[in-house]
C-alpha cells in the first residue's frame, strides 16, 4: 500500500469516528501543551532571576554579617554574626585602593505618615553611592546628597508608588513626611524600574543610613554592596576585603562575601532542575494519553474484526494490518501534538502580553522532547492492539470471532 493511500485510508477512518478522534487529540494536546507551558514558565523564571541579579554587575560584592560555609548550591542569603558590620567598617572599606565605592544597607518596615494618611512601607537606609551601584535614575528631584555616613540627614527619596499612596495627585517634592518618629523632606522621586533583587524601588522610602539606624534602633548593617575598581583584580579585592574585616573584628572571619557569579550559578542550577522536574511531571499526562490510545485502539480492533478479516482474505499481510493500526495512532498523536504546540505557545504569548516584564521561552529540548514522547508513547501503547489485529485468522475474523491465527 502506498503512503498516500495509507494516509487517505486513515483520514477517512478518523473522520468517520470523529468523537473518538477528538478525545485522543484533546488528550495528546493537553499533555504537550502542559509540557511546553510549564517548561516555558520555568525557563522564563530562570532568565528573569538571572537578569535581576545581573543588574548588580560582575564587579560587585555583597557582604553579609556572619560566616556561612558553603560547599556548593545556593549561597547564603542570611547571616547571623557575633559582631555587626558598622559604619566604621564601611568607612574602612571605602579606603581600600581596590574598592571604588561602598553602599551600606539597613532595611526594615516603618510607618510613614502624611497628614491623615499612613502606611507601613519598606524603608531603606543607605548612602548616595547606592544609586550609582544600582544604576537608579531619578524621575523627579535628586538622589540622596553626598554626606558623611554618620550624619543623620532629614531628607529622603521615595518611589512613585509611595508618592501616589501618600500624596495622590498633589506634588510631593519639597513636602514633609514622618517615618517612625522622625520627619523628612522629600527631595526626589526615583524612576520606576519594577522589582529587582526582591525589592520594588517604586514602593520604598530611601533615607540616609544614619537616620535609618535611629529609626530602627540598630547599629549593624543588613548588607553592604562593594564595587571593585576597574582594572583591579576581583579575587585580589575580595581577599583584601576579607583580610580587612578579619583584622577589624579581632582576628575572626565573621562575614560572608557573595559574588554575582556564585548567585547566578546557584540560581541557574536550581531553576534548571525545577524546570526539568515540572516538565517531567507534565509529561506524565502524555502517558495517560497513550493509555487512552491503547484502550480505544483495542476497542477499534474489536469493532473492525470483519474488516480485518476481509483485508487478510484479499491478501493483506500481517505487517500491513499492523501498520494500519500503528499509523492511525501515530497520525492521531502527531495531530494532537501539533495542536498542543500551538495551544502552549498561544498561552505563553498571552501570559507574556499580560506580564511583559516576565520573559517566557520554551527550551528546544522541551519542544523536541514532547514530540518524541507523544509519538513514542502512541507507538508503544498501540503496538499491542495492532499486534493482536495482525495475528487474527482471516476466516474467524470474517465471522466476527476475535482469535489469533
Amino acid at each position: 500500500m502506498r503512503l498516500a493511500d495509507l494516509i487517505q485510508f486513515n483520514l477517512h477512518l478518523l473522520l468517520r469516528q470523529w468523537f473518538r478522534t477528538l478525545m485522543i487529540l484533546l488528550a495528546t494536546a493537553v499533555g504537550v501543551a502542559a509540557v511546553l507551558l510549564l517548561t516555558g514558565l520555568g525557563e522564563g523564571a530562570r532568565r528573569f532571576v538571572l537578569e535581576e541579579f545581573s543588574l548588580l554587575g560582575q564587579d560587585t560584592l555583597i557582604m553579609l554579617p556572619g560566616r556561612k560555609e558553603t560547599t556548593g548550591g545556593l549561597p547564603p542569603l542570611t547571616g547571623e554574626g557575633t559582631r555587626d558590620i558598622t559604619l566604621e567598617d564601611v568607612a574602612a572599606l571605602e579606603r581600600l585602593p581596590e574598592i571604588e565605592m561602598v553602599a551600606p544597607l539597613i532595611v526594615g518596615n516603618a510607618q510613614v505618615y502624611v497628614g491623615g494618611r499612613n502606611r507601613e512601607i519598606l524603608t531603606l537606609g543607605t548612602s548616595a553611592r547606592f544609586f550609582d551601584l544600582r544604576q537608579l535614575s531619578m524621575q523627579q528631584g535628586q538622589a540622596l546628597p553626598q554626606a558623611p555616613l554618620e550624619q543623620a540627614g532629614s531628607v529622603c527619596v521615595i518611589g512613585p508608588e509611595v508618592r501616589d499612596i501618600l500624596f495622590g495627585t498633589a506634588p510631593a517634592l519639597g513636602e514633609w513626611i514622618r517615618v517612625g518618629d522622625r520627619r523628612f523632606r522629600v527631595i526626589g522621586i526615583v524612576e520606576d524600574r519594577g522589582e529587582s533583587l526582591g525589592m520594588d524601588v517604586s514602593n520604598q522610602v530611601i533615607l540616609p543610613v544614619a537616620s535609618a539606624q535611629q529609626i530602627f534602633n540598630t547599629q549593624g548593617m543588613f548588607r553592604v554592596l562593594l564595587k571593585v575598581r576597574p582594572g583591579a583584580s576581583f579575587d585580589g579585592a575580595r581577599q583584601r576585603v576579607l583580610e580587612l574585616m578579619q583584622q577589624r573584628h579581632g582576628g575572626e572571619r565573621d562575614i560572608t562575601l557573595i559574588t554575582q557569579d556564585a548567585l547566578l550559578g546557584a540560581f541557574s542550577d536550581i531553576l534548571h532542575l525545577l524546570t526539568l522536574s515540572v516538565g517531567a511531571i507534565a509529561a506524565i499526562s502524555l502517558v495517560v494519553a497513550g493509555i487512552l490510545i491503547m484502550n480505544i485502539t483495542l476497542i477499534s480492533v474489536s469493532q473492525r474484526t470483519a474488516e480485518i478479516g476481509l483485508l487478510k482474505a484479499l491478501g493483506a499481510s500481517a505487517n500491513l494490518v499492523r501498520l494500519l493500526f500503528l499509523s492511525e495512532a501515530l497520525m492521531l498523536s502527531a495531530l494532537g501534538a501539533l495542536l498542543g504546540i500551538a495551544s502552549g505557545y498561544a498561552l505563553l504569548w498571552l501570559g507574556h502580553s499580560i506580564w511583559p516584564q516576565f520573559p517566557v521561552s520554551v527550551p528546544f529540548w522541551a519542544l523536541s522532547g514532547s514530540l518524541v514522547i507523544a509519538l513514542g508513547v502512541a507507538t508503544l501503547f498501540a503496538w499491542l492492539p495492532a499486534r493482536r489485529a495482525a495475528r487474527m485468522a482471516p476466516v474467524l475474523a470474517l465471522r466476527g470471532e476475535v482469535r489469533d491465527a
